[in-house]
């Protein structure tokens, strides 16, 4: 391990919402008082500005996310120090109002805000539980482009659900790891957090000289001062907001290309040097090639892969370029399954995202199916094997296509999605299949879509009727016929 600093006061940068606050009160009559935003409420004497929605409107969790707004790009710029265990950052967010917005919410938990600013004029902001409103000076109108400057700082806290565990910013011994689905990314940032908002990510990380910063996407400069460094990372293609991620620690990191992109993976110092972890993420860029072939070309910036040796991460998670693996998947060997199965949702559930959380098997179905796929390919079970031996454990009362908000992770949605993918590709025949997945994936790349236009695409691509089908395979109590 690493040896730890001694504990110093952190020397926070003069961020822009600090400059501006200095300005207003070096300049401003009476005592420097900030000029009161013109909060237009429901009035619609003065214009029909409306506050935006405190939630998107997903079915399962109707609070995630924020309306009236769409956030094209995030750039934070982050500190944190493992011994105070304190995070301070400024984010700066672009976006357009989706309608006329007196004012608007970002989603933001546990951590206290020093200042806001809306288009380089101060805005007044207020806490209701995981949201930050904000009422900028005047309203802004439907279509406009708009940037938001958020200072803010403190110790990170988890999100916890009794039915989907606890997820975000987990503090460890030497630094931390930010990881989680659904939600996990507002208690780093202040975001819009749901995949119907995908947005672009220039992200900085300061940490103690020694430490690794990782997160996604392309790697750029890192460089150091004063016993700190700050480790830069940016990714183009739009993501939604739980496939950001920032694991922070001693880690040893290999740097390289592939493909003409770069390819940065890590593996946790406490794991043996050269071990099953660091032989099974060698091997990312075959499986991303192979999928390649199957899926369509490769949707994102980079590849790369990060193992993280902490018994509160005992998943993985296809955060965008870099999945984020438990080493518990390393016990017993290089395996290289659950390699497949998360560079597998760069196309299913990153580059196609869901349009709701209801929808997940085809982010976890494909997956899965991708799995199958790999293991036939590996000279392993064949995906025949694998959907015969499924199909007889499944719990065909439990529904695949829309499981509740609890089951969203359930056997169900990965298992009975991965059965559904293949009694497809038997009812429609391996030509039409593989055109399907290409077409799919080339259609909505970086966009969002539901079960529902899947079906549609599939129809169209086939030429057969098969709604009666997906109801059976996804919504069905019973077992269907095998193809």
């Amino acid at each position: 391990m690493t040896s730890r600093r001694p504990s110093f006061a952190l020397r926070r940068r003069t961020s822009g919402v600090a400059a501006l606050l200095a300005v207003a009160l070096a300049t401003g009559a009476g005592c420097g008082v900030l000029p009161e935003p013109v909060d237009r409420g429901d009035d619609s004497s003065t214009g029909g500005f409306q506050p935006g929605a405190a939630g998107i409107g997903d079915p399962y969790f109707p609070t995630y996310g924020n309306g009236g707004y769409d956030v094209a790009g995030y750039q934070l710029t982050l500190r944190y120090d493992p011994d105070s265990e304190r995070l301070d950052g400024t984010a700066t967010i672009t976006a357009t109002a989706t309608t006329d917005l007196s004012r608007f919410n970002l989603d933001l938990a546990g951590l206290v805000v020093d200042a806001v600013i809306v288009d380089d004029t101060p805005a007044r902001h207020s806490r209701d539980g995981n949201e930050l409103v904000v009422t900028p000076a005047t309203g802004l109108a439907d279509g406009t482009q708009f940037t938001v400057v958020v200072d803010y700082g403190g110790r990170p806290e988890l999100l916890t659900s009794p039915d989907l565990g606890a997820g975000g910013f987990h503090v460890t011994d030497d630094g931390a790891i930010a990881l989680g689905q659904p939600e996990s990314a507002s208690t780093w940032f202040p975001v819009n957090d749901h995949p119907l908002d995908k947005a672009t990510f220039d992200i900085d990380v300061t940490v103690p000289d020694g430490l690794a910063a990782l997160s996604i996407g392309v790697p750029g400069p890192t460089s150091s001062a004063d016993g700190w460094t700050t480790w830069t990372w940016s990714e183009s293609t739009p993501l939604a907001s739980y496939l950001t991620t920032l694991v922070i620690g001693d880690y040893r990191v290999e740097r390289g290309t592939h493909a003409g992109r770069p390819m940065v993976t890590a593996v946790s110092a406490d794991l043996p040097e050269g071990g099953p972890a660091e032989q099974a993420m060698a091997r990312t860029g075959e499986i991303a090639d192979y999928l390649e072939s199957v899926f369509g070309p490769y949707p994102v910036d980079a590849y790369g892969g990060v193992v993280v040796n902490d018994d509160r991460i005992r998943y993985a998670l296809e955060t965008q370029s870099r999945p984020v693996y438990g080493d518990v998947f390393f016990d017993s060997g290089p395996v290289t399954w659950v390699v497949a199965h998360e560079l597998a949702h760069q196309w299913f559930g990153n580059s196609v995202s869901i349009r709701h959380w209801r929808d997940m098997w085809l982010n976890e179905g494909f997956a899965t199916y991708a799995e199958w796929l790999w293991s036939e390919h590996d000279g392993a079970a064949t995906v025949d094997e694998m959907f015969d031996r499924e199909y007889e454990r499944i719990d065909w009362a439990s529904p695949a296509g829309d499981p509740g908000p609890a089951g969203i992770f359930s056997q169900s949605v990965y298992k009975r999605g991965g059965l559904t993918v293949h009694a497809l590709r038997r009812t429609i025949g391996d030509d039409a299949f593989f055109r399907l997945l290409r077409t799919w994936t080339a259609e909505r790349r970086n966009g969002n879509a539901s079960t529902e236009e899947f079906v549609t695409v599939a129809e169209r691509v086939s030429g057969q009727p098969l709604r009666e089908f997906f109801d059976a395979w996804l919504q069905g109590d019973t077992a269907p016929a095998k193809p």
